[in-house]
């Protein structure tokens, strides 16, 4: 796991952005703090910083050369079947110098070409130079686990894992209006767009090819519907869905250094610790808890799982004084906007389990793919359940009335209760943007001095629900739009400001299309989410997992807003002074937004004044 960065100048006056690369490398120091160097050519330029996990010799370092030094690579991920491609080229007479994963694919470019993606089980973005063909090869993982940045013009490419190594360089910096338009609506900017005009994400299983100084964007692998398995019953799917999961954790437990796993509590991570704990003497475990805000601490759950499992466990309890302490040092890693606020938690997490090891697995992945989220069974309600839906329309009129926010147990119902009710008169495809989104478009419209309208992003972002069957589609939507974007971009964003990787087992490529394949009620119906996940691993977790309500990892925001980070949001959001500077939104839409965030009924208002917030502070920061 590591940051990477590089340079592609097209034209000769551009060989002098080569000054930038140190700077760039520099700036994702983070990403990697055991090693760093850059490698450079004529017109090329390759940076790289590591963190070391599989052969942590100098043997190991990038850019890495191999044939002499034809081909010069930097890589950031795990290959998880780099052991077995080995094996296959040594015994095609390749000799190695190094026992990482990195050489490997080296070698494996080298016979096949672009090709070799599909040979390859894990996450990574990778560059990659061929000095003979003066040719270079960027690319991303399928399910988009690890990040990769650009920006093309005529005279150059760049390209890096984070925003602020590209702003190293000498480029026009924007804030793109469309990026804010969608941001303002979701709390993220989804790929290809990113909030500075000309940089794009590109996005899962894409490539770039430069040959002949032109460029080329391709896609090398996309998930796509499955057919429906009528052949698998429930019981052999469940025994199938064992095997699978199993052999991908062990997979994803190579390294050379120490590993542990998040454990949450809830399902997924304790589905992954309890297999993880199978296959090392002892697992250390790790979980963060709220001190001061039960109502979002869970801690106790994990602490059951671990004892069953046997694990070295660890439990972080944070006051809230605790938690603010580290808000400066988050705020910093954000390299463009992102107002998921449960990054905060991620991030203290991960800052605290990177004192005990430098690998954590992680339960990531597993909502998107098997269910696990209210709005599935929402949409469930809708497409099975008109009495439901009678019912709500029913408790509407009194819903309107009462406090919605989701700061506690009854003003969240009612505020799931309203959403409920609007989003089942709307078509599939709007109602999976609603449902997604914390904010509509009106919103984003009266915030912004320049309103945009939803455009062909919007279009092919919600292709999965274009045809819409059944629940499979929302959730390939998910796998798709929100898991890249929002749960992955978090995860890595907040691992690697702390130099931890973090690897998802329920993201292996080829779980992941098995689990779309299987029927619906295999996964949801009208008692139970992420239904054969839960069954397949009854017997072994503690049985009060199962007698719990589900919880996001989320943070007691709202009360936040209203008193620890008052006096900054004054300064930052509330100030009209600043909003007015910016130039990017309307300060009588601000003014109404802090009225309804110290109203009896907040609803959402704290996540939009969060993403402000985040938004501000960036923008100060890099404009």
């Amino acid at each position: 796991m590591c940051g990477i960065t590089g340079i592609w100048a097209f034209k000769e006056s551009e060989q002098a952005q080569m000054e930038h690369l140190e700077e760039a490398t520099e700036r994702i120091a983070h990403r990697g703090p055991d090693h760093h160097a850059t490698w450079r050519d004529q017109n090329v330029g390759l940076g790289h910083r590591r963190l070391s996990i599989l052969d942590t010799s100098d043997h190991g370092h990038q850019p890495m050369q191999i044939m002499d030094g034809r081909y010069v690579m930097v890589f950031n991920g795990e290959i998880f079947n780099f052991l077995e491609l080995r094996q296959e080229l040594i015994a095609k007479g390749i000799h190695f110098h190094s026992h990482t994963d990195t050489e490997v694919i080296m070698h494996l470019y080298a016979r096949e070409g672009k090709s070799c993606l599909n040979r390859l089980n894990g996450f990574f973005a990778l560059a990659i130079y061929d000095t003979h063909e003066q040719s270079l090869f960027v690319a991303r993982d399928r399910m988009g686990i690890k990040p990769l940045l650009y920006w093309q013009d005529e005279s150059k490419l760049l390209f890096a894992s984070e925003m602020q190594s590209l702003l190293a360089f000498a480029i026009d910096k924007q804030v793109d209006q469309q990026a804010l338009h969608y941001y303002l609506q979701l709390n993220y900017t989804p790929a290809p767009l990113t909030m500075v005009k000309g940089i794009k994400k590109l996005m899962p299983g894409e490539c770039i090819e430069i040959r002949n100084g032109v460029a080329e964007i391709s896609t090398y692998y996309e998930l796509l519907r499955s057919k429906v398995r009528q052949d698998l019953s429930y019981e052999e799917a469940k025994k199938e869905l064992a095997e699978r999961l199993e052999a991908s954790v062990k997979k994803r437990m190579i390294a050379d250094v120490p590993l542990g796993t998040f454990l949450s509590g809830g399902i997924d991570s304790s589905v992954i610790t309890s297999i993880a704990a199978r296959h090392t003497a002892q697992l250390s475990t790790f979980s963060i808890g709220f001190s001061d805000n039960p109502f979002f601490d869970e801690t106790s759950y994990a602490e059951l799982v671990a004892k069953k499992c046997g694990t070295n466990h660890t439990t972080f309890k944070l006051s809230n004084e605790d938690m603010l302490s580290y808000m400066a040092d988050f705020v910093e890693h954000i390299d463009e906007p992102f107002a998921d606020s449960s990054a905060l938690p991620v991030y203290i997490l991960s800052k605290k389990t990177r004192e005990h090891v430098t690998v954590s697995l992680s339960g990531d992945g597993a909502d998107e793919i098997f269910s696990g989220y209210n709005k599935h069974a929402a949409w469930l309600k809708m497409d099975q359940d008109r009495y439901f839906g009678k019912l709500t329309t029913a408790i509407r009129p009194i819903a309107d009335r009462m406090p919605q926010s989701r700061s506690g147990k009854w003003s969240n119902l009612m505020r799931q209760v309203i959403r409920f009710d609007k989003a089942k008169k709307i078509a599939p495809q709007e109602r999976y943007w609603f449902l997604a989104a914390l904010a509509d478009q009106g919103y984003a419209q009266r915030m912004m001095k320049a309103p945009q309208q939803q455009d062909d992003y919007y279009t092919q972002w919600m292709s999965p629900l274009a045809d819409y069957q059944n629940i499979n589609d929302m959730l390939m939507g998910d796998t798709k739009f929100v898991l890249p974007n929002d749960m992955l971009k978090k995860v890595d964003l907040m691992s690697m400001a702390s130099s931890l990787e973090v690897r998802v087992p329920f993201l292996d490529h080829e779980l992941v299309e098995w689990v779309h394949s299987l029927p619906v009620e295999y996964k949801i119906n009208s008692k139970m989410r992420k239904r054969i996940l839960q069954d397949t691993y009854r017997d072994i977790l503690p049985a009060e997992l199962y007698q719990r309500p589900k919880k996001g990892f989320e943070m007691p925001l709202l009360d936040w807003l209203k008193t620890a980070l008052l006096e900054e949001l004054d300064q930052t959001v509330f100030n009209r002074d600043k909003i007015e500077a910016g130039g990017q939104f309307n300060w009588d839409a601000v003014e109404k937004l802090r009225t309804k965030l110290f109203s009896t009924n907040p609803e959402d208002s704290h996540a939009q004044v969060w993403a402000l917030y985040i938004f501000q502070k960036w923008y100060e920061k890099y404009f």
